[in-house]
């Protein structure tokens, strides 16, 4: 018999590997998704990876990812091992430049991330079609530039995609209808605009609240989510600017479980590829090379969380404590996959302990320096489980659809102690403005608590009302 060519043998050899893995996989007591794996050059990995996943629609913002990603790869700052899509069955993309070894770990760790996916509760909703969603998605997206031009429908997603983080998974139209809706009264006469609803909307009122419950579009209770308030209730969007809208806050519901997830998710990855790979029968070769590379994937960060590194410790500890309280510590592990999210994993299990043992603290620059300034680990819990709940980004509520009675948007950023970045701020109700066509207001307040109210059009531009 002839050798088979590298190639064939590399081929041979991972797919071996990832048969014995799948079934190392169950035996532990992971139920993933099927999962189907392919081979890929970085070229692809990193256009994968900067769309978030395949067959998406095309804008500027996905070509700026792909330059810095392949950019950073080509520099040996940074590498993507793998790539894995929230589908049934599962799809997962493995780098052809990785060794039989790496790609047999990394395997391993698609496995557990599809267990994860199949089996937490905040990713139940989640489309498993999604892929089939997104090429038909694309595909009308092309359909409006071919209608209305590139540079339009550019325009438009350059609006919309500047607030795709401000949506809700369980908001439904429902909650962005208006609390008390009171029809407008038909035009009877020439002075209709004595009947108009609410304050004149002359400069005197300008720094006023929004106003009361009357308004036709206050709804009940703020809401967060902006996309879909826009896309219910926008006075200037046509159906294919909905359209569009819709599509961007559908995709965006569907990555967001993995805002949610970013460090049990990934520490479960990092925890059953290491006990997946102590299962295979490696030779001290190989068993040294996926030690190196697994101390490498948790290594800390001295500057930023590492969201493998914690994950994997709050997991590990979980199991520990609760075999130490005569439980069974895997049962319990599959307990928290199944019902925990980043801030209750944080909240629910993180102790002092782990705090002082993986030496967490906050820090602030003074002058030009770092400096620690709070290392209680109640403090650092607190301000992980806030940092979390919005995955970074400011809370930003519809207060007001029909301000002033005369259907401008008014915003009320939910106060965290974090003030807004001013200038971003302006820019993004820039892009509002071009999705509701009236005055943009923003209500925050300044870094020493003090009330700020922004407003645009573009006649006046940008006003701020202390």
């Amino acid at each position: 018999m002839h050798d088979m060519a590298p190639t064939q043998r590399y081929v041979a050899e991972l797919e071996a590997g990832i048969e014995r893995i799948w079934t190392l996989a169950h035996e532990l007591g992971l139920r993933p998704f099927p999962t189907h794996f392919e081979i890929v050059p970085a070229s692809v990995m990193y256009e994968i990876g900067s769309y978030g996943i395949p067959g998406r629609f095309s804008h500027w913002t996905h070509g700026k990812a792909y330059q810095m990603q392949k950019t950073m790869y080509d520099y040996g700052l940074s590498k993507i091992y793998e790539l894995v899509i929230n589908s049934n069955p599962c799809y997962a993309f493995l780098l052809e430049t990785n060794t039989v070894l790496q790609n047999k770990l990394v395997a391993a760790h698609v496995l557990a991330h599809s267990d994860f996916f199949a089996n937490n509760a905040y990713f139940a909703k989640t489309s498993r079609r999604m892929l089939d969603t997104i090429a038909l998605n694309a595909e009308r997206i092309r359909r409006y530039e071919f209608e209305h031009g590139p540079d339009e429908v550019e325009r438009l997603l350059d609006a919309v995609l500047s607030i795709q983080e401000h949506v809700d998974p369980h908001a439904t139209e429902q909650d962005v209808q208006p609390a008390q809706p009171r029809p407008r009264p038909q035009r009877t006469t020439a002075y209709e605009d004595l009947w108009r609803l609410g304050p004149s909307p002359d400069p005197e009122h300008d720094d006023e609240p929004p106003a009361p419950h009357g308004s036709r579009l206050r709804p009940a209770q703020p809401t967060r989510d902006l996309l879909l308030f826009i896309l219910t209730h926008s006075p200037r969007l046509a159906d294919w600017e909905r359209d569009v809208v819709s599509i961007v806050r559908t995709e965006m519901l569907y990555f967001y479980p993995q805002l949610q997830t970013k460090i049990i998710n990934e520490g479960w990855a990092s925890y059953w590829h290491a006990q997946i790979m102590r299962e295979l029968d490696l030779d001290t070769d190989d068993y040294l090379e996926f030690a190196q590379l697994h101390a490498a994937i948790l290594q800390p960060s001295p500057r930023r969380l590492n969201p493998y590194h914690l994950g994997y410790c709050i997991l590990e500890d979980i199991e520990r404590r609760a075999t130490a309280a005569g439980q069974d510590g895997r049962a319990k592990l599959f307990e928290v996959r199944e019902l925990e999210s980043d801030v209750s994993l944080i909240r629910n299990y993180l102790t002092k302990e782990l705090v002082e043992d993986l030496d967490l603290y906050l820090y602030q620059r003074i002058g030009d320096e770092l400096v620690i300034v709070d290392k209680s680990w109640e403090s650092v819990r607190e301000r992980l489980c806030a940092q979390l709940t919005n995955h970074g980004f400011p809370v930003i509520q519809v207060e007001d659809g029909d301000y002033h009675g005369n259907s401008e948007l008014y915003l009320k950023h939910a106060w965290d102690g974090q003030p807004l970045d001013l200038h971003y701020a302006q820019k993004t109700m820039e892009h509002l403005y071009r999705l509701w066509d009236r005055r943009i207001w923003l209500e925050t307040r300044t870094a020493d608590d003090e009330r700020l109210i922004l407003s645009y059009d573009p006649d006046e531009g940008h006003k701020t009302h202390a």
